[in-house]
């Protein structure tokens, strides 16, 4: 098959898209169901129609293209959503690539045996009500309670966001009702690590996924005077994040090493000077490619945390915010992509992804397939955030020719 993808069509197309949801950072933020999110979906909904493609989108404002025939759909795309002052090119270069391969198998009338779909999905980056939301809306994998009665990562209800949009939380637990019987789902996006620039390869095909475990978490001792408590009647709650963070981080690096655990927000109570604080509040997620080594870091991370209040004098308590599980891609998709590497002769090398993607979520209805093209300098969710146009025209070329592959 001689058909490439036409890269001067792409480029303009991410050029036009990251423009909406420029902020005067010089990033992109473009959260989900926001007035540039709005602007951004117009847009997506126009090119897909002037492509000639079917123009879907079901209830949780997931949008969808076709090239429809029967039999069981290729899925291909990821999501256009940003976290806050973002890059142009994390998710928005999958649907966008994903769309373009389409318009190609249209404009040469390749021919095909079953249905071909461009997906963009909801709010990937979890500003709402957890990650995920769009695909696992389509999966039907959705907590009613925290559609109903959640709060966005901005504090608001999310049935306050819904109010001004289209969408109803009863929409949003029925979108999979709408959902094709799927042959396999396909997503390309940026490595968002380093890996790839510094092998010198122009793609990655992804083994694994990272499973992910999010909590928010507290240590709580006693608020007092900063001048007058001497050190051995402290109840520094601060002192007991610093402690846990440094011992979890050792132990996680030491003993299950290529996982990964992180403490990103903290927040220590009264926050004043001159007081102790009295309770930190902070998130924590850990993350592996393996079920089972998730289970043991709960465990032992958790075991940490407990020996660590005990010993400084202080209770701890943690909610779970989220899960996700590990998925390995299936040995058939990946063998298909290395043939198309191969055939483009494009090196590749294998990778497992530590952050998550729509297609994890996707897994449990089909299989699914990742290809990775770099990360200049590693960087991502970033104004910084780049990308080697060369780079995205093979990881193109090499989606579109396994997409035909899985279609015919």
């Amino acid at each position: 098959m001689d058909v490439k993808v036409n890269i001067e069509r792409m480029r303009n197309d991410l050029e036009e898209l990251g423009r909406l949801g420029r902020d005067e950072h010089g990033g992109v933020s473009r959260p989900s169901f926001s007035p540039a999110d709005f602007e951004a979906r117009n847009w997506l909904r126009g090119k897909i129609e002037r492509a000639g493609l079917c123009y879907r989108q079901d209830g949780a404002g997931n949008q969808f293209g076709r090239i429809d025939c029967p039999g069981r759909t290729v899925m291909a795309g990821s999501h256009i959503d940003t976290v806050p002052n973002g890059g142009m090119f994390d998710g928005a270069a999958g649907v966008v690539a994903a769309l373009e391969c389409l318009r190609r198998i249209l404009e040469e009338k390749v021919p095909t045996a079953r249905p071909l779909e461009v997906a963009s999905f909801t709010d990937e980056e979890g500003n709402l009500v957890g990650d995920f939301l769009g695909s696992r809306a389509f999966m039907g994998m959705l907590d009613e309670n925290e559609i109903r009665k959640g709060r966005t990562s901005f504090g608001l209800p999310f049935e306050d966001i819904l109010r001004r949009t289209e969408f109803t939380a009863d929409g949003i637990l029925g979108a999979h009702k709408d959902r094709p019987e799927l042959e396999a789902f396909l997503e390309l996006h940026i490595e968002q690590g380093p890996v790839l620039e510094d092998e010198g390869l122009s793609v990655g095909i992804v083994e694994r996924i990272a499973g992910k475990h999010y909590r928010q978490c507290s240590f709580v001792g006693q608020a007092s005077h900063a001048g007058t408590t001497p050190f051995e009647l402290r109840h520094d709650a601060f002192l007991g994040l610093a402690d846990f963070a440094l011992k979890a981080t050792q132990h996680v690096a030491t003993k299950h090493y290529g996982s990964m655990l992180t403490v990103g927000r903290a927040v220590l109570h009264p926050g004043s000077f001159s007081i102790i604080p009295g309770r930190a509040d902070f998130t924590l997620e850990f993350r592996s490619s393996s079920e089972e080594t998730l289970r043991v870091l709960e465990k032992e991370i958790f075991a940490i945390a407990e020996d660590v209040a005990s010993t400084r004098g202080l209770g701890f308590a943690s909610r779970v915010v989220d899960r996700t599980t590990p998925v390995v891609v299936p040995s058939r998709i990946v063998k298909i992509i290395e043939e198309e590497c191969e055939s483009l002769h494009t090196p590749w090398m294998k990778l497992t992804s530590g952050a998550g993607h729509d297609a994890q979520i996707l897994a449990g209805a089909c299989d699914v397939g990742m290809i990775f093209v770099p990360s200049p300098d590693g960087i991502s969710h970033s104004p910084a955030e780049r990308i080697v146009w060369e780079d995205l025209e093979k990881g193109a070329n090499l989606l579109l020719r396994t997409l035909v592959r899985l279609a015919t």
